[in-house]
């Protein structure tokens, strides 16, 4: 379960480090709506990620065994523009 950040820890410290992290850029998430469907979306292809999405950074955080070209697709499905984070 995802926790709140301490000021010295980044969003990718509080995902379990049992599974890989995938950080993308997402832009066209406008609302809060957006972010759940982004969250939803992945979750549909893996039941057990950990999704962190921030419409206010254009960034989503995933934590889950399925590749970034995966995740990626199934974000890009709901109509959002992604690609790995910088």
């Amino acid at each position: 379960m995802l926790t709140s950040p301490t000021p010295f820890q980044s969003v990718t410290d509080m995902i379990s480090p049992a599974q890989p992290v995938h950080t993308f850029t997402v832009t066209g998430m406008t609302c809060g709506h957006c972010e759940k469907s982004v969250v939803q979306a992945v979750k549909l292809l893996d039941p057990q990620a950990e999704v962190t999405a921030d419409r206010t950074a254009n960034r989503v955080v995933v934590s889950s065994q399925q590749t970034p070209a995966a995740l990626m697709a199934a974000i890009a499905e709901e109509g959002y523009a992604v690609s790995p984070a910088a």
